[in-house]
């Protein structure tokens, strides 16, 4: 039986080179959040399964978004989430760690994923097993130099570092080599709480500003 061809990164991430991360223990204020994301630019969103009825809340986002908005799932660690969330309609898969059943089954569905890895052995395996590309984390731990260094004997494999980035980081994490940031917090700031959804707009473009001019460093 032919090996599943390894699904490629959807072209919102690679354009934007960002994914923000919804995180929440509340899910009233998702719905206007990514409204925001989407409308300052930010087309490609991971909704975490830790949100309470993150899966219910899939379809309804989906539908209330543009056509071409991609929307994934994020912290699956195990094939009956991964199911789960394919059958909720989400476009790609994230884990925290590599969990072989999850990519087994994603690259079976041509669903992309991005499973987590934080060293050199720990990325090889990710990619080996499938990985559309390689979630570096937590980022923060080691920083743009600890991408930089991975990239360095692994320069073929791409790499989407997650975790503790700050906005004004973003453009260190580009030019060092990632194809895209996933970003929480930081971005998000207490908008999922209800905050300032202006001020989420703000960071947004920032957070693009920051990933041209990574890019233009290169």
């Amino acid at each position: 039986m032919p090996t599943p061809a390894r699904p490629r990164p959807a072209g919102q991430l690679i354009d934007t080179g960002v994914v923000p991360i919804l995180r929440s223990a509340r899910a009233e204020h998702l719905p206007a959040v990514a409204e925001t994301l989407v409308k300052a630019g930010l087309t490609c969103l991971e909704l975490t399964l830790t949100v309470p009825g993150a899966l219910r809340l899939l379809p309804a986002l989906r539908a209330a978004l543009p056509d071409d908005v991609v929307l994934g799932v994020g912290t699956v660690t195990t094939v009956a989430e991964a199911q789960a969330a394919a059958d909720a309609g989400a476009a790609f898969l994230v884990g925290p760690a590599l969990s072989p059943d999850v990519m087994t089954f994603a690259t079976t569905a041509g669903l992309a994923c991005y499973p987590g890895a934080w060293t050199p052995t720990e990325v090889l395996s990710a990619w080996q097993a499938g990985a559309t590309a390689v979630k570096l984390f937590p980022a923060a731990t080691g920083g743009p130099g600890h991408l930089r260094r991975i990239r360095d004997p692994l320069p073929d494999i791409p790499l989407m570092p997650t975790g503790g980035i700050a906005i004004d980081q973003v453009s260190h994490y580009v030019a060092a080599g990632a194809i895209a940031v996933g970003m929480g917090s930081s971005l998000l700031g207490d908008a999922l709480e209800g905050g300032d959804l202006s001020a989420l707009a703000d960071r947004s473009r920032q957070v693009l500003d920051e990933v041209a001019r990574g890019r233009d460093g290169r």
